[in-house]
C-alpha cells in the first residue's frame, strides 16, 4: 500500500519549517522582548528596564492559551513578592538571618498562590526588591516593568495569532501509524518460515520502543490542543481536540496489542525452535493478515485527522475495505488453525493467542466502535466544560450560532 499522503515537494517542506515550534518560538518572544524594552525606558524609572523583556520572553509562548496562563502566572509570582519584600523591609531589612526567611518565606507563599513553575520567580523578585535602599521605588518599578512584560507578550500574540498546530499533530499520529505498520510487515515477514528466537526478541523490543514514540505524539497533540483553546479563528476545538485525542488513544491501544503479538511470537519461536512457527501455507495466510491490518492502521491515521488531510473521504472507505478483507483473511486463517488443533495440539494456546491479539486491532479499527468512542468522549468533553464554565458555555454557543448537540453530528463527519 502507498502512503495516504504523498511526500511533500520541497517548497512546501521549506514553508511548514518556518512554523516549526522552535523558529515560531525565537521570533516572537525576540519581537515581544525588543517591543517591551522600548515602552519600558517611557514608562519605568529604571535606566535600564530589564525586567520588562525578560517577562515578555518568559510570557511569549507558542500558543495563545500558554502565552495567557504564563502571564497571570508571572504576574502574580513578581507581584507577591514585591509584598513579601516590602514586609520584610519593614520588619527587619536585609540580614544574612532574614535573607534566609525571605526565601523560604516567598516559596511558600509562591506554592499558596499557585504560580507552578514561576515559584522561584517570587523568592527572586522579593531578594531584589530588598536589596535596595529605595524598596518601595524599586518596588514599583518592578512591578511596572513585569506588567508591561506580560501585557506586551499577551498583545504580542493577540495581534498576530499563533499558528494552530492541528497540522503538526496530524502529521505526527501518521507517522505513529506508518512506524507501526512497519514493524508489523517485519513480524508478518517471520511468520512465514523459521524464526530464531533472537530475531523474534529484536521485534519485540522494537515494539516496546514504540511506547517512547507515543510519548512524543502525546507531547505534539497537547500543543495542538492548547492552541485550539481561547482561539477566535476556531469554532470546533473540543470537536478537532476529541477527535484527535480519541485516534491517539485507539493508536495506543494498538501498540498495546502489538506488544503483545510480538510477546507470543517470541515465546511460540523458542517453543518450536527449530521449526518454523507455522506451517508454510498458514504461515502465509498471518503474513497476509498482518499485512493487511498494517495497511488499515495508516488508513485510520489518516481518517482521524481529517480536517487536515484531503484525503479522508478515500481513507475512509479503503479502511473500510481494508477491515472487511481483514476480517476475511481471520476468518481464513481461524479455520487453518482449527484444523492444525485437530492433528497437532502443540502450542495451540500460542497460537490461539496470535489470533486473538490480531482480532483486537481489527475491532479497535473498526468505524462504528470508533464512532460510539467518539461520541462519548465528546459528550463527555462537553458535559464537563458545561459544568466547570456554565456562562462561558452559554455565551459560546449564541455567538457560534449552533447548539452543542450539533456537534454529535459534526463527530459522524470526523470519524
Amino acid at each position: 500500500m502507498s502512503d495516504a499522503r504523498e511526500e511533500a515537494p520541497p517548497l512546501e517542506r521549506l514553508l511548514k519549517r518556518r512554523r516549526d515550534p522552535v523558529v515560531v518560538q525565537a521570533l516572537r518572544s525576540a519581537f515581544a522582548a525588543t517591543v517591551a524594552y522600548v515602552v519600558a525606558l517611557r514608562l519605568s524609572p529604571e535606566a535600564a528596564p530589564l525586567t520588562a523583556p525578560l517577562t515578555a520572553l518568559l510570557v511569549v509562548q507558542v500558543t495563545l492559551y500558554a502565552t495567557l496562563t504564563n502571564g497571570i502566572r508571572r504576574v502574580n509570582a513578581v507581584v507577591a513578592g514585591v509584598l513579601v519584600a516590602i514586609a520584610f523591609s519593614l520588619l527587619v531589612g536585609l540580614t544574612w538571618w532574614s535573607l534566609a526567611l525571605l526565601i523560604v518565606a516567598a516559596l511558600g507563599v509562591g506554592h499558596l498562590v499557585r504560580v507552578d513553575e514561576y515559584v522561584p520567580e517570587v523568592a527572586i523578585s522579593a531578594m531584589l526588591v530588598l536589596g535596595v535602599t529605595a524598596v518601595g521605588d524599586y518596588a514599583w518599578a518592578r512591578v511596572v516593568e513585569t506588567l508591561i512584560g506580560a501585557v506586551v507578550g499577551l498583545s504580542c500574540n493577540l495581534l498576530l495569532p499563533p499558528p494552530v498546530w492541528v497540522d503538526e499533530a496530524g502529521e505526527s499520529i501518521e507517522d505513529l501509524a506508518r512506524r507501526v505498520r512497519q514493524l508489523m510487515l517485519r513480524i508478518g515477514e517471520q511468520a512465514g518460515g523459521r524464526t530464531p528466537p533472537e530475531v523474534a526478541a529484536a521485534r519485540l523490543h522494537e515494539a516496546r520502543r514504540l511506547d517512547h514514540d507515543i510519548a512524543e505524539v502525546d507531547a505534539a497533540l497537547r500543543q495542538a490542543e492548547d492552541s485550539l483553546r481561547l482561539n477566535p479563528r476556531v469554532r470546533e476545538g473540543v470537536l478537532h481536540r476529541v477527535v484527535l485525542r480519541t485516534g491517539l488513544d485507539t493508536l495506543e491501544i494498538c501498540t498495546v496489542v502489538l506488544r503483545v503479538l510480538a510477546r507470543s511470537l517470541t515465546d511460540l519461536a523458542k517453543e518450536r525452535e527449530p521449526e518454523p512457527l507455522f506451517p508454510r501455507e498458514t504461515g502465509e495466510v498471518v503474513e497476509a493478515l498482518l499485512s493487511e491490518v498494517a495497511d488499515a492502521v495508516v488508513s485510520f491515521a489518516v481518517l482521524v485527522t481529517t480536517h487536515v488531510s484531503l484525503n479522508a473521504d478515500a481513507a475512509e472507505a479503503r479502511l473500510a475495505n481494508e477491515l472487511h478483507q481483514a476480517a476475511a483473511t481471520r476468518d481464513k486463517l481461524a479455520q487453518m488453525l482449527l484444523e492444525r488443533l485437530q492433528h497437532d495440539a502443540r502450542q495451540w494456546q500460542l497460537h490461539g493467542a496470535v489470533l486473538t491479539e490480531v482480532n483486537r486491532i481489527i475491532d479497535e479499527l473498526d468505524t462504528e466502535h470508533r464512532s460510539q468512542r467518539l461520541l462519548e468522549e465528546l459528550d463527555r468533553s462537553t458535559r464537563e466544560q458545561r459544568e466547570r464554565l456554565p456562562r462561558l458555555t452559554a455565551l459560546r454557543g449564541r455567538l457560534s450560532g449552533r447548539p452543542w448537540r450539533n456537534r454529535r453530528r459534526s463527530a459522524h463527519r470526523s470519524r
